[in-house]
């Protein structure tokens, strides 16, 4: 403890008579502090001894009064009276049961049970079976949207590392992970999924120079068509087309490709394939400047137009100037062959207008343009007479092409009802028997004329 020591004030001063009782001993700071603030002479302040502390209670802190919260009413209305910014008391317990059931009782039947708990949570269960097969179809769709929105996402995040893993270089390792992935969603019946995953990743290998593991790819596109059942569209044939476009033109999996591709774009209908498809092809092989390829596609396609611009750019890049009427006159005639009248009628037209050798007409210099022309309105007539007559006139510019008669045939089968030719594979004695004792009736005929294969076309 601090020595305690007697004031100056308080020590006995000569001449002047000590104060009565006890002296008074104080801490030397304390003393100090009360003098300073006061102004007097401090007094003694002696703590009470420790067992007096610990006998008293402990008080405690009185709680901080909250501020007090004043009641407003909704906007518009007034506070009921006497309420002096108040809120309206709460009613009991039983009142607000009795109010409860008396809402839920509303037009309830006499006898009937009111509505419980378990009732009303059933109510607010499935929405949409109360709103109506309209609201459940529109969920669905809502549904099916963010199921789809949630699938591309997770095929992004799977692009997105195997595209870092072809441009590290691991171009095996990708192409193993392609494979594998494609087979997983094929097994999960998600085959937009594996499609798509599969052409962006042969689109990849493409740019990188792999040949091989991008047709490898493509070639699963075509898996993924065909086993999905998908209906022929645009978009489809347009990314088989730039498929087809990027592959080695020197690779046989791009003949395979292009007869695969060919055969489902059919759509099982026995056709060449889609019109569509073999324009697009035609277009990329005339770029690749194969016009033998090139024409076959055009032939099988709608894009008479097009077919003729190539057939200007080959005559006049590879032809001989005396075959600049040969050209036109072959695809006429094998357009003819197939039905395609107004494809004929539009390559003949842009040809003789756009090739440079030819003069303006009809009628031609070139005796073989001018029946190509008689013949295309021959056609439109329908007369077998003429027919007959211009094909007799024009025999020495027919006679140039041994194929011109073959063609001719087939038109005239097709389009002016002349039967076809009867071939018996017996020659002699014992074929003329065998035709007179298997004569075919006139139906047989006309099946025969409808079942006959159509002529190989070069």
């Amino acid at each position: 403890m601090t020595p305690f020591r007697i004031l100056a004030s308080q020590r006995p001063q000569p001449g002047r008579p000590e104060a009565a009782g006890p002296s008074r001993w104080v801490r030397p700071r304390q003393a100090g502090r009360q003098a300073g603030r006061q102004g007097t002479t401090p007094r003694r302040d002696v703590p009470p001894p420790l067992w007096r502390q610990l006998a008293q209670p402990r008080s405690r802190a009185r709680a901080r009064p909250r501020p007090a919260v004043t009641w407003r009413p909704p906007a518009g209305s007034a506070p009921p009276p006497g309420s002096r910014g108040r809120p309206p008391a709460r009613p009991p317990a039983a009142a607000r049961s009795s109010s409860r059931a008396a809402v839920e009782g509303v037009g309830r039947p006499p006898g009937r049970k009111p509505r419980g708990a378990a009732d009303r949570a059933c109510d607010s269960v499935s929405p949409a079976r109360s709103a109506g097969p309209m609201a459940a179809a529109a969920m669905a769709e809502q549904e099916s949207a963010r199921n789809g929105a949630r699938n591309r996402g997770g095929v992004q995040r799977v692009e997105g590392k195997l595209r870092a893993s072809v441009e590290k270089g691991d171009y095996y390792e990708a192409h193993q992970m392609y494979r594998t992935l494609f087979f997983r969603y094929m097994s999960q019946s998600k085959h937009t999924e594996a499609r798509e995953l599969m052409c962006s990743g042969a689109l990849l290998f493409f740019s990188h120079g792999q040949q091989n593991s991008a047709a490898d790819l493509s070639m699963l596109v075509l898996e993924s068509l065909e086993k999905a059942e998908v209906e022929v569209a645009d978009e489809l044939l347009e990314n088989l087309a730039k498929l087809f476009s990027l592959m080695d033109p020197n690779s046989p999996e791009r003949v395979a490709f292009v007869s695969r591709a060919l055969k489902w774009s059919s759509g099982g209908s026995g056709k060449l394939g889609h019109p569509r498809l073999h324009q697009l092809l035609a277009l990329t092989l005339w770029k690749e400047q194969n016009y033998c390829e090139s024409r076959y596609h055009f032939l099988h396609s709608a894009d008479g137009e097009g077919c003729a611009h190539m057939l200007v750019e080959y005559s006049t890049s590879r032809g001989f100037r005396s075959e600049v009427d040969m050209f036109v006159a072959q695809a006429v005639l094998q357009f003819l062959c197939l039905k395609n009248k107004s494809s004929a009628s539009v390559v003949f037209t842009t040809y003789t207008q756009k090739h440079p050798s030819i003069e303006n007409g009809p009628p031609f210099v070139q005796p073989l343009l001018n029946f190509i022309w008689f013949l295309l309105l021959a056609v439109d007539g329908g007369k077998l007479t003429v027919f007959t007559v211009l094909c007799e006139q024009y025999q020495p510019s027919l006679r140039r092409d041994p194929m011109y008669n073959e063609y001719l045939d087939r038109i005239g089968q097709l389009f002016f009802g002349v039967p076809p030719k009867q071939t018996s594979s017996y020659g002699g004695l014992l074929g003329n028997l065998l035709s007179s004792l298997m004569g075919a009736s006139e139906q047989e005929g006309e099946d025969s004329q409808d079942d006959s294969s159509p002529i190989e076309l070069d």
